[in-house]
């Protein structure tokens, strides 16, 4: 199949994205500062990220940015966290109904008070600043743990 370039809509403002059509079951992601993403159906071979798989990227990723502040404010600004989500769609639903949020950080080094205090403030991060986690609360149970802890 040919290339195809993102045609231009007159809708185009802030928070716009595009996919295009690249070939049979594939599409490209843009976004307005260029970034581009391969999307395609589970059964494709090659790299590419499924709707759910972003989904659940858009989740972690938004839980990532809400807690990067307070969080290495604490830590400091080298702190080191990977965020896992983890789940797969109800195949009788077609949708997901619960997705597990994992954040992946030590915090071992702090005292006993201090870590329970950072939990809490990186659970209120998330609750108030993570646009994704509030626009899918009503429709999918999101668990989140922190550093091994369930929030």
């Amino acid at each position: 199949m040919s290339e195809h370039a993102h045609q231009v809509s007159e809708r185009i403002g802030p928070g716009s994205v595009s996919v295009t059509r690249t070939g049979s079951r594939s599409y490209e992601g843009l976004n307005e500062r260029g970034a581009t993403v391969r999307i395609g159906g589970s059964e494709l071979e090659g790299e590419h990220f499924t709707p759910g798989e972003l989904l659940k990227i858009a989740l972690i990723g938004c839980a990532g940015l809400s807690t990067d502040r307070v969080a290495a404010r604490r830590l400091g600004d080298e702190y080191a966290i990977t965020i896992w989500a983890h789940g797969v769609s109800d195949p009788d639903e077609n949708r997901y109904t619960r997705i597990e949020e994992e954040l992946l950080v030590d915090l071992g080094g702090l005292d006993p008070s201090d870590r329970t205090k950072l939990i809490d403030i990186m659970e209120r991060a998330i609750e108030r600043g993570c646009t994704v986690a509030r626009s899918i609360e009503d429709s999918i149970d999101l668990v989140t743990t922190i550093d091994g802890t369930p929030v």
